[in-house]
């Protein structure tokens, strides 16, 4: 057996002369599963097609070329490569057609963040982030041959594993390129091995160090491929690489006319592409600012010209292009951003979801009905900016989280919730919906009021958020009936049944919100198999010993009378009859001890009888063993929009 190794020295002798194939076959083409969003999508696409400019005459001119273009979340790396046995002639056209097929990984409607052509003369790769140094990859994958080898499979793949096991060794130390081939009997088996220009020394090596293991597997097909995020290996039974198709004295004078054809077809086909997304995010652009100026109507043209209107590049660089490291959350309507304004202001900027049937309402909400209010317990809205590619909205930074976050999330481990401080917390969400009920201008129902939307500032003063589902009550009407919406485990049985909503949906949701504080639970009464805790609290009212239902966690430290002063009047606001309820106001007498509690009523969906299984939805007939007393509406829901526990 004879094995025989081609540095790139010697070939280089030959490159110069000879026009060879310029091998402008796809191997694989790797596409991410990371896509931009939608604001981030045209600025992506812009970036991506000015890094695929400059490569191209970087390619041109010493066969690679890495590219950085963007910033922020924007941000597009790329870098292009040619095999080294290539003329530079057969490079550009390689190259040439390798630009246009890496589209396929960025169609306009998704704009994949990364993606990877490898054809076997050149490589060509895309990503969000830094990449050049990289050696090995999540997406790194072997191509085998699709032909079994026909002769002698033992001997074969002996040779193929020696072949690519002298590569993987001696590449890195040529260099980071190595042709060769092993010949024994009638068996021929040639091999080639590249290291990425960047990716040198120890990452080239252990680049190709699996190559033995995951080509070798290859056998007995004819031929197989290794690609690597850092460097490319094949073997073949036939010599692929240095292809000459014709004498190197000719010159190939014959294939100079189809190359440039060729390469001059792909660079066309490029550019059409370039210009069809220009016209492509152009039209979408007018598009979408008619959309908006169809769907809010006056209110655009009343935000831009008030002191609420914040330009969309400021708040995008106040939250550092909304660097993940920047995010405080995510809900159902959007996702909220630590920003510092210019002027060294701490804000919490939204990004409404434009692709859900809510936003139109949720933005509306929050600037039509909240911007006019103030109130120390509910979080201020600052402004809004409806002019950039998406809707933001502006709030006053509140550093403490969500009530949620302190009591059940990461935030518990590093504060524990005196009971001082709870009940600070809850006399302030019930002030806070006093006032939004019975106080301000406007008559407003919150609708979702629940522990994530209790956010605590830098003296656990609660802070009522996320007015995105309030509704404008009619100062002449008891109730209305609407679609339901909000969150299941705070929403008042009147209101999911029938969709009668009134400000006592707020009272009931306030309730269940002041037990899961006193208590530390979460409420699971719609959990299947799950015991509640509004009946936990029930069967300890029954029993006189209320206190024994507060938060273990307290380990006793609290006032047993104003905890259950707190637990009864958590079960007031959540009795089954809406018209048994208290208004917020009477509550927060109570609190003060300025009002005498009433006995409470059972609450509702206390035994499974009155709960569907799989819906937690208790049915009209157990609803109204409950509220006897009140009629149906009659309303038909055409809307809804519940978010799970």
């Amino acid at each position: 057996m004879s094995f025989t190794l081609f540095p790139l020295l010697f070939l280089s002798s030959f490159i110069n002369s000879v026009l060879s194939d310029p091998r402008a076959t796809q191997a694989a083409l790797i596409c991410t599963n990371n896509t931009a969003s939608m604001a981030e999508r045209g600025p992506f696409i812009t970036n991506f097609l000015a890094t695929m400019d400059a490569v191209t005459p970087l390619i041109a001119r010493q066969k690679y070329a890495a590219v950085v273009n963007g910033s922020g979340n924007t941000t597009v790396y790329s870098f292009g490569e040619c095999m080294r046995d290539l003329s530079q002639q057969d490079c550009n056209l390689c190259f040439a057609q390798c630009k246009t097929q890496i589209l396929r990984c960025l169609p306009f409607q998704r704009a994949t963040r990364g993606g990877r052509l490898f054809y076997d003369g050149c490589y060509l790769r895309y990503d969000y982030y830094n990449f050049f140094n990289e050696s090995v990859g999540g997406q790194d994958t072997t191509v085998c041959g699709a032909n079994d080898f026909s002769g002698n499979r033992t001997v074969f793949g002996a040779s193929v594993t020696e072949l690519v096991r002298n590569l993987s060794a001696e590449a890195p130390r040529n260099g980071g390129f190595l042709v060769g081939s092993v010949v024994q009997g009638n068996i021929s088996v040639y091999g080639l091995a590249q290291c990425w220009e960047l990716v040198a020394g120890a990452g080239c090596e252990k680049c190709l160090a699996d190559s033995v293991k995951e080509v070798g597997a290859c056998a007995p097909k004819d031929e197989g491929r290794l690609l690597n995020a850092g460097c490319y290996l094949r073997y073949s039974t036939k010599k692929f690489y240095d292809n000459s198709t014709s004498d190197p004295g000719q010159g190939n004078s014959g294939n100079r006319p189809l190359a440039i054809i060729l390469a001059a077809t792909s660079a066309g086909f490029a550019l059409l592409l370039t210009i069809a997304a220009v016209i492509f995010f152009s039209r979408k652009r007018v598009l979408r600012k008619r959309r908006e100026k169809k769907q809010l109507g006056a209110l655009l043209d009343t935000v831009n010209k008030s002191k609420l209107n914040f330009s969309y590049e400021v708040l995008e660089k106040a939250t550092n292009f909304f660097h993940d490291s920047n995010k405080l959350g995510q809900g159902g309507s959007g996702s909220v951003y630590k920003g510092v304004l210019p002027d060294g202001r701490a804000v919490a900027i939204k990004r409404l979801f434009f692709n859900t049937r809510q936003w139109v309402d949720h933005f509306f909400n929050e600037v039509n009905l909240i911007s006019g209010i103030r109130h120390k317990n509910l979080v201020e809205l600052l402004g809004c900016s409806i002019a950039g590619p998406e809707s933001l909205l502006v709030y006053e930074f509140v550093p403490n989280q969500s009530l949620h976050d302190n009591l059940f999330g990461a935030q518990k481990n590093v504060r524990q919730l005196s009971w001082e401080s709870r009940y600070k917390v809850i006399l302030g969400t019930a002030e806070g919906l006093a006032y939004l009920h019975e106080e301000s201008n406007l008559r407003i129902i919150h609708r979702d009021i629940k522990l994530s939307n209790i956010l605590l500032d830098e003296h656990l003063t609660a802070k009522i958020a996320d007015f995105g589902l309030a509704r404008l009550f009619p100062e002449d009407k008891t109730h209305i009936s609407t679609g339901i919406a909000g969150t299941l485990g705070y929403m008042a049985p009147e209101y999911i049944v029938r969709g009668k909503l009134s400000e006592k949906a707020d009272v009931y949701s306030f309730g269940v919100l002041v037990i899961e504080v006193v208590c530390g639970r979460r409420n699971n009464s719609f959990a299947q198999n799950s015991y509640s805790i509004l009946q936990m609290v029930w069967n300890h009212y029954g029993t006189g010993r209320l206190s024994d239902a507060v938060d273990p966690g307290l380990h006793g430290d609290f006032q047993v009378e104003e905890a259950s002063r707190l637990l009864r009047i958590g079960l007031l606001c959540v009795q089954a009859s809406a018209e048994l309820r208290p208004s917020m106001s009477a509550v927060v007498n109570m609190m003060n001890d300025n009002q005498e509690i009433p006995q409470p009523t059972q609450p509702p969906f206390l035994n499974s009888n009155s709960i569907e299984i799989g819906r937690g939805i208790p049915s009209r007939e157990s609803y109204s063993q409950h509220e006897s007393n009140t009629q149906s509406s009659g309303n038909n829901m055409t809307e809804s929009w519940v978010e799970p526990r």
